[in-house]
């Protein structure tokens, strides 16, 4: 079951390299990932499939899982339109996206509240 990971690390050279370090030394693979900075932090999204045992193998190292959602992955074909046409069919549905970012092998990671709806619709 996929997870969306939320930290907050500050915005300096090598903290983004510790997390990488951390999950990988744990043998968890980043199946996906985004971040944008603001104010002296970054706020970075990790999709993972084990939850807890990230969660472990950055609490061992110091780093905090400030937010964790299970989310929706679409796989997608790498086309135009694509993107149009999963949204559109969760918009259809009544589904408010929250985020959305790539993952790997053109997978689409959708955070929403209403999960199960937007599962429904794709």
């Amino acid at each position: 079951m996929p997870y969306d990971i939320t930290i907050i690390i500050d915005d300096l050279p090598g903290t983004l390299a510790r997390v990488g370090e951390s999950l990988g030394n744990a043998g968890i693979n980043i199946e996906g990932y985004c971040s944008f900075p603001s104010g002296g932090k970054s706020y970075l999204h990790v999709l993972v499939e084990d939850v807890a045992a990230a969660r472990r193998a950055l609490n061992e190292t110091g780093i905090e899982i400030t937010q964790e959602r299970q989310v929706l992955t679409v796989d997608m074909q790498d086309q135009p339109g694509e993107l149009g046409m999963v949204a559109r069919r969760i918009a259809n549905a009544g589904v408010n996206i929250d985020m959305v970012y790539t993952g790997t092998k053109s997978r689409l990671v959708v955070v929403a509240y209403d999960l199960e709806k937007a599962r429904s619709a794709v």
